[in-house]
């Protein structure tokens, strides 16, 4: 019993043992089955990583090539940009050679003519004292054939002879100075009007009406009450603080300012618009409005001046001038703007003396100057050139301008080139179409005065101003004066006309002399 019992637990234990083993040996076989599963798992997402790693790192390498070509088509479209605008650069450089080349030729024919109208008058110096020399050997023949034809003493030949010789040479001068006049004056007129028409055509302004008067528009007729304020108390404190007359009643709808100071007006204009549009009209009001608007008016002032000198290409001017430079663009002269007329004057003083080869900047700065005495001609006794020049002197500015603002109206003698640049730009900006409005009486006036210096001359038969006084021609009396006669006459009415006239640009004169025989058949 007992061995049955121990050959029962012995099998039981040997079954339960290759139990174990077959259920062990299952479990390991699963598993390793799992284990391989999960490394056959983790093998394929190493992969699709390592795959997605060289993908990204391949889509890298393709970006960064593609931005290598963009950066090189980039620089390749730089480089030809820059390789245009060098092109463009060449260009234009040629240009401006050609240009110079050929303005270098043009002034080496020009300078070949005159060489050649010099040598010419050479050659007629040599002939005329050549001819001098044979009227003194043509004199002596006359005298010893005079001795011994008409039995006249020497003396008495000899003065026969000299004033019949004289008489012959005085023609000849005569007629020779009247052919040298004529060419010089037309290459001077050509030259000049070369350079006068190249300035003009390149520098306008606009004019500019004068005024005396200003209006401020009102909201309604009930805002002038509130002007004149109780017992007029308002329209005083604005009269005494602006310096100005205020007329209420005349213009419905606005009010008018009266007043000849063009800075005063302008200065009551604004303090009256921000008055009315402010709506608080009393005496402290008033006077703060008009310190804001004298501040304003300061303001303007400095901005004209900066603005014309940033046009014109002037660095720092003193504050002082630069002052005085704007409020010139509150006065007008025959409808002319001052300020526009200094730019303008300060553009055709450079062109000019460019063209002349002179000094640009003196002329330039001496343009935008020469009226600034005109700024304060109100406060200052003197011409206002004589004016400005003192100021100008006091503030830094050199002689050689000073001297181009004070004698541009004749007052004082020229010391330069630029002066008579900067004066000849001065009448050329006041004498060109547009720029001023002049009074019909005031150019009956000029035409008369014109007219008048050659009817003063004894020969003088009649004399008229034409083309608005650009020519003056002159009849005389055939009895009285000869040809030769005729070329004294002209240019001594010339002469006259630049001594007591001021005018702009040429006056032509033109000296007519005719004789007429009249025969009659019967």
């Amino acid at each position: 019993m007992d061995l049955t019992i121990w050959h029962v637990l012995i099998v039981f234990l040997l079954g339960a043992i290759l139990a174990g083993a077959v259920v062990g040996w299952f479990a390991y076989r699963r598993g390793r089955q799992e284990r391989d599963i999960g490394e056959e798992r983790i093998h394929k997402e190493l992969q699709l990583q390592r795959e997605a790693i060289a993908k990204e790192k391949a889509e890298g390498v393709a970006a960064i090539q593609q931005e290598r070509l963009a950066l090189n088509e980039h620089e390749i479209q730089q480089h030809e940009k820059l390789e245009a605008e060098w092109s463009r650069l060449n260009q234009e450089s040629a240009r401006q050679n050609q240009s110079l080349r050929d303005r270098s030729r043009s002034q080496d024919h020009k300078q070949e003519a005159l060489d050649k109208r010099e040598q010419e008058l050479t050659q007629r110096t040599e002939k005329l004292d050549a001819r001098e020399e044979d009227l003194a050997s043509h004199k002596e023949r006359q005298n010893q054939e005079l001795e011994r034809l008409a039995e006249l003493t020497r003396e008495q030949a000899r003065r026969e002879v000299v004033a019949r010789a004289e008489a012959e040479a005085r023609q000849e001068v005569a007629r020779t100075i009247r052919d040298i006049e004529a060419q010089s004056q037309e290459m001077a007129e050509q030259r000049a009007r070369e350079i006068i028409t190249l300035a003009m055509e390149r520098v306008a302004h606009d004019s500019v009406p004068d005024q005396a008067a200003s209006s401020v528009s009102l909201p309604s007729d009930d805002m002038k009450a509130r002007i004149i304020g109780r017992m007029g108390r308002n329209i005083r404190s604005l009269e005494m603080a602006l310096g100005v007359d205020i007329i209420v009643d005349d213009t419905p709808g606005a009010i008018v300012i009266s007043c000849f100071d063009p800075i005063r007006r302008e200065i009551a204009r604004l303090a009256l618009a921000n008055l009315v549009q402010d709506g608080r009209i009393h005496p402290a009001r008033i006077e703060n409005e008009v310190k804001t608007a004298e501040r304003e008016v300061d303001r303007i002032i400095l901005d004209s001046a900066q603005k014309a000198m940033l046009e014109v290409g002037i660095p720092g001017l003193h504050r002082e001038l630069q002052v005085l430079l704007g409020r010139l663009n509150y006065r007008t002269s025959y409808s002319q703007n001052q300020l526009y007329h200094a730019i303008e004057t300060a553009h055709l003083s450079a062109m000019i003396a460019e063209e002349l080869h002179g000094d640009v900047q003196t002329a330039r700065i001496g343009g935008l100057l020469h009226d600034i005495g005109k700024a304060v001609s109100h406060e200052v006794e003197g011409p206002h050139a004589i004016v400005g020049a003192a100021i100008a002197r006091r503030y830094g500015i050199n002689e050689k301008i000073a001297n181009c603002i004070e004698a541009h109206h004749h007052e004082v003698e020229m010391a330069s080139m630029e002066a008579v640049i900067v004066a000849t730009a001065d009448a050329v900006s006041g004498a060109r179409p547009g720029a001023r409005r002049i009074s019909v009486e005031r150019y009956y006036e000029r035409i008369k005065e014109l007219e008048d210096v050659a009817r003063g001359y004894d020969a003088v038969k009649e004399s008229y101003a034409l083309q608005a006084g650009r020519e003056l021609r002159v009849l005389v009396q055939p009895k009285d004066i000869d040809d030769k006669g005729c070329v004294e006459l002209g240019r001594d009415i010339a002469e006259q006309i630049h001594d007591t006239l001021q005018y702009p640009g040429q006056i032509k004169v033109t000296v007519i002399r005719e004789t007429r025989y009249v025969a009659v058949a019967s």
